[in-house]
């Protein structure tokens, strides 16, 4: 059965609509539910139907980021890649900033390329971090302001430097940084009042309670937001779709991590989390935490929660494994055979598993999700 992507680039081949005007109507008709039914039912697009009417179809996957359209995006990529590196050879981050711009006006401007348009965005983080940290070194110089302070300091050019860049280019993933930015600043602004506050140079180490709840409420709010982002567009065809794909690639991690920071305090900061003297007890906390953001994952159908785990559930494992009589090497490459096969077997069987999943939920709840594929 053909997509209704392969039947509006057929049009396009024959001249019926342009290439342009093909890539518009696509996410036009996909954003209304409009799909192509089997000869068996219909010889006509459904503009109707029911949610389940309008689900996927098995081999297409609603979380495919728009990075590559052809070779000539990673030809491009790759072009760019090595002639950024030669700017930053030859005229260090002085010249890097308006070869930036001059070739994001070029290839995301103008041409619309996604995957540079990525590398673009992250050369312009690049710059902007080196940049500060060069500007730090030169006006304040010696003593260093406390790390808290100078935190700040780093973060605040990002939220202030990375709006005009979205505004200009409307790249997702700058948005996504730029929300990052922002939390980050947040964190900033509210461990230095800490700090002033209880005269603690050392508020991470002081209080782990108090740090570890702020780390927890922020990282939940970067995943509300996304989800926002997401829920606006269950069908995953605009841009709102891959604002969210990088809002959770980033901050699924970001929650994994507060959360285990605030299950077990103080042990991110003596290197405790995953030492063999935790015990079975704590190694299953963390396997449990993992397999409940793995479930997140799986419902609104975001493999980001999956991989932010992966380095936590490997270590837990090998935490596991440690007691028993084996050398290093056993647990070690025991511990990447389970990971792999865990890894292995969610991605193969990723639709069936999301059907379990969302099928028990509420209707009204699998309503504003991406559809069953």
């Amino acid at each position: 059965m053909q997509t209704l992507k392969s039947v509006l680039d057929g049009a396009a081949g024959e001249g019926l609509i342009s290439a342009e005007q093909a890539g518009t109507l696509l996410p036009y008709m996909a954003a209304r539910g409009v799909t192509l039914q089997s000869p068996s039912k219909a010889d006509t697009l459904d503009i109707a139907g029911s949610a389940e009417d309008r689900a996927i179809s098995p081999i297409e996957d609603t979380e495919a980021p728009r990075f590559v359209r052809g070779f000539h995006d990673v030809l491009i990529t790759i072009g760019v890649a090595i002639a950024m590196a030669g700017v930053w050879g030859v005229g260090a981050f002085l010249a890097a900033l308006p070869v930036i711009i001059v070739l994001a006006e070029i290839l995301v401007k103008r041409q619309r390329l996604a995957l540079p348009a990525v590398l673009l965005t992250l050369l312009y983080v690049h710059w902007i971090f080196v940049t500060t940290v060069i500007a730090l070194d030169s006006f304040i110089g010696q003593p260093e302001p406390e790390p808290v302070l100078h935190f700040l300091l780093v973060m605040l050019p990002f939220a202030i430097l990375l709006p005009p860049f979205y505004w200009r280019y409307r790249i997702p993933l700058s948005l996504s940084l730029w929300f990052l930015s922002l939390a980050a600043t947040a964190l900033g602004l509210i461990f230095l009042a800490l700090s002033r506050f209880t005269g603690s140079a050392d508020v991470l180490a002081d209080h782990p309670v108090v740090a570890s709840a702020i780390f927890l409420v922020a990282a939940l709010g970067l995943i509300s937001l996304a989800m926002v982002y997401d829920l606006s567009d269950r069908f995953r065809v605009t841009r709102r779709s891959d604002i969210a794909f990088w809002l959770h690639l980033i901050t699924a991690p970001a929650l994994l991590y507060a959360m285990l920071a605030f299950v077990f305090l103080g042990d991110f900061a003596n290197e405790q989390l995953f030492s063999g003297s935790k015990g079975l007890p704590d190694a299953l906390i963390i396997v449990g935490i993992v397999i409940v953001l793995m479930a997140i994952g799986l419902i609104i159908d975001r493999r980001a929660f999956v991989t932010s785990g992966l380095v936590s559930l490997g270590l837990a494992i090998a935490s596991l494994l440690q007691g028993i009589e084996a050398a290093p090497e056993g647990y070690v490459f025991l511990t990447l055979l389970i990971v792999g096969v865990v890894v292995l077997t969610i991605g193969i069987g990723w639709p069936h598993f999301r059907r379990w999943a969302v099928t028990p939920l509420p209707m009204a709840l699998k309503e504003k999700l991406p559809p069953l594929r």
